[in-house]
């Protein structure tokens, strides 16, 4: 769980279609931050209806064709600024076709319901 305090939020901005070099980056990206070690307190993937980059071309959910293969892609995670640091220039590399953006923030709660055993 996450302290009470300042924080990182970052934001990774990617077409679902981006490759790597084990297949897709947004599945490598969500990966490497639950790898032990690395370990962020959780990530969140959003998959918008539709977007643009920098060629200003849109891509919707609701194309039949290749264009709508190409649609945005965001994860999102927050975590202390110390981890943040140490795991941003991973990410750097990793990313090959796309935008980072990441900005201090406070975490002004952080609590977590334990999981319920269903017999």
């Amino acid at each position: 769980m996450l302290p009470i305090g300042p924080a990182m939020k970052v934001t990774i901005y990617l077409n679902q279609d981006t490759s790597s070099k084990r297949g897709f980056l947004r599945d490598e990206i969500l990966s490497f931050l639950r790898e032990k070690g690395v370990g962020v307190g959780g990530a969140t993937v959003l998959h918008p209806y539709a977007g643009f980059g920098s060629h200003g071309r849109l891509h919707k959910s609701d194309e039949g064709d290749v264009e709508g293969l190409h649609l945005p892609v965001m994860i999102c995670f927050i975590e202390t600024m110390e981890k943040t640091q140490s795991i941003l220039p991973i990410l750097q590399e990793m990313v090959t076709d796309g935008l980072i953006e990441a900005h201090p923030t406070e975490v002004l709660k952080s609590a977590k319901q334990e999981e319920k055993v269903i017999s």
